[in-house]
């Protein structure tokens, strides 16, 4: 953390919300915006950070280019209810780490194993509302989707779904807890012991008799003698609960809000199916589901409008440089068919927007974010081919560190029996 004397002169930007206040919550965008504009590099005494809003500065934090950032903020952000992860390794560390549960979130390993059991729980889902002619698409179908698919994975007892939602809605809220609420903080403890007594058991019994499933993957994978302990395993499946149920319900939510503000671009996707994927790019860069990603200046490091100085953690908001119109034209405009936002390399290390950060930690389970949109959005379009806003219908956002529709209220004809 960095004192507040080591600040630079930074000009003031009079009128603009906190990113902890609740205008902010309602719409970050105005306030993103007065960022990028007049105050790219800001200190923010609540977080004690640096907040960096321009496409080049968050970028430069996230390519880990020439050792300029580290993810040592993780230490404190993440450990304290996952265990040590990915999240904060560096070096031959995270390399070795990272080599171990890749194979399983991409490649064949994805194709057969994984998407069967995509395509297995979103059909679920929507059969429970297929007839019904109105759902909401969040409460209704991507809050649960990618918690079924990931248990399913791990091959974990459904009946102890409903536990694992809380946990991982307590790790999202303490990781994101950029006010220092001692109550969220407690909730997150609490969590990560229950989860922990949880899953410990479900992980040694699983080395015992090992299946066709991630869990036992991981129990037997080795990459140069290196093998995962029972405590790597669980803060591992503690992680990608976390991160990847988050994220992907956010993504889903948000895609389907931003297509049904615009008929013509529903219409073109529902017409051409390939479009999923462009509309799950521009989706993850007009409305992506994590807004801020902290980072770690590991030396003295020159910014637009300043030096952030060794030590200090800067907040990067992605929310503001993935508009940053000296990035993308018409920035605030969703835009299935925009040219300058490459949909074929959204879900790598070489993506354009930077919703899944960049570098060595991009994100593990891009792919497998793709792939569950990708099967999600096709069945439920498949099932509501007249999809359309429902009374009530209020996609409004909500959320500051992660951030999606709170509801989708949708009318559609259900089939004839």
């Amino acid at each position: 953390m960095t004192a507040a004397h080591d600040v630079p002169d930074i000009p003031d930007i009079p009128d603009v919300p906190d990113i902890l206040s609740q205008e902010f919550a309602d719409d970050p965008y105005p306030t993103y915006r007065a960022l990028r504009e007049s105050a790219p590099l800001v200190w923010h005494a609540p977080t004690q950070s640096y907040l960096i809003s321009r496409y080049e500065d968050v970028a430069l934090a996230f390519k880990d280019k020439d050792s300029l950032f580290t993810t040592d903020n993780y230490a404190w952000q993440a450990e304290p209810v996952h265990g040590k992860t990915l999240l904060q390794m560096s070096g031959r560390e995270h390399a070795t780490r990272r080599a171990l549960v890749a194979p399983a979130f991409r490649g064949n390993e994805l194709r057969e194993k994984v998407v069967p059991l995509i395509e297995r729980n979103a059909r679920e889902l929507i059969d429970a509302f297929r007839d019904a002619g109105s759902v909401d698409l969040v409460s209704g179908f991507a809050s649960h989707f990618p918690i079924t698919v990931i248990a399913d994975m791990f091959g974990l007892d459904r009946s102890g779904q409903e536990r694992i939602s809380g946990w991982y809605r307590a790790f999202v809220a303490f990781t994101g807890n950029l006010a220092g609420d001692p109550e969220c903080a407690a909730a997150g403890a609490r969590a990560q012991a229950e989860f922990a007594a949880y899953m410990l058991p479900v992980i040694r019994d699983r080395r015992e008799h090992l299946g066709d499933d991630l869990l036992s993957a991981l129990c037997t994978a080795e990459v140069d003698g290196v093998r995962m302990s029972d405590e790597d395993i669980k803060a591992f499946c503690s992680l990608l609960l976390t991160a990847g149920a988050e994220t992907t319900d956010k993504a889903i939510a948000g895609l389907f809000s931003n297509l049904l503000a615009d008929p013509r671009q529903l219409a073109a996707v529902r017409q051409d199916r390939t479009l999923i994927d462009r509309a799950f790019a521009e989706t993850l860069r007009h409305s992506p589901p994590v807004h801020m990603i902290m980072r770690q200046a590991a030396v003295d490091v020159t910014l637009s409008g300043g030096t952030v100085p060794a030590g200090a953690t800067v907040t990067c908001l992605i929310g503001a440089a993935n508009r940053d119109p000296a990035h993308y034209k018409d920035p605030d405009r969703f835009d299935v068919f925009r040219d300058d936002l490459t949909a074929t390399t959204a879900f790598s290390a070489a993506a354009d927007h930077l919703a899944f950060a960049l570098g060595r930690h991009f994100c593990v389970g891009a792919l497998l974010a793709r792939a569950e949109v990708e099967i999600a959005t096709n069945q439920l379009l498949d099932a509501m081919p007249d999809l359309r806003p429902a009374s009530g219908y209020d996609p409004a956002a909500q959320g500051v560190f992660t951030r999606g529709p709170r509801s989708l209220l949708v009318d559609f004809t259900p089939p004839t029996a």
